[in-house]
């Protein structure tokens, strides 16, 4: 079931299931790539990738926007984003960014939402390591 809620103007969405709304994934996502972005492990793979953090975060936020409300505003490839840094991710960078994704989520979103964000993370991150680091049975 969905609850719809007005804030401030906009239409925003609400699942009982998350109870996040999509006003938080903005400021969401802004706190946690400034952790990343100086993070002795994710910081340097980040920062040599990003070009332009401005429109990182916009599309960022569509993904999180589709993965979070099916809202199919995302229209990228993240596993070959991925792909095309493969040889300098590595699975304890994954745990890392799992790492301060939680932290971030749990100090600003309510502890349903930041559970149900968590979860999709993990999966989604479960995946990408799956495919980077892949390697086949002999």
């Amino acid at each position: 079931m969905h609850v719809v809620r007005m804030i401030l103007g906009a239409t925003a969405v609400e699942t009982e299931a998350t109870a996040i709304d999509e006003a938080e994934i903005p400021h969401l996502l802004r706190a946690f790539y400034a952790r990343v972005r100086s993070d002795p492990l994710l910081g340097p793979v980040f920062n040599d990738a990003v070009e332009d953090w401005d429109d990182h975060l916009r599309r960022i936020g569509d993904f999180w926007s589709s993965v979070m409300f099916a809202s199919g505003r995302y229209k990228g490839n993240p596993v070959a984003m991925h792909l095309l840094h493969a040889d300098r991710i590595t699975p304890a960078m994954f745990d890392r960014w799992l790492a301060l994704w939680a932290a971030t989520t749990d100090e600003l979103l309510s502890p349903a939402a930041a559970e149900a964000i968590q979860a999709k993370a993990l999966r989604i991150a479960e995946s990408l390591k799956a495919v980077i680091h892949f390697t086949p049975a002999r």
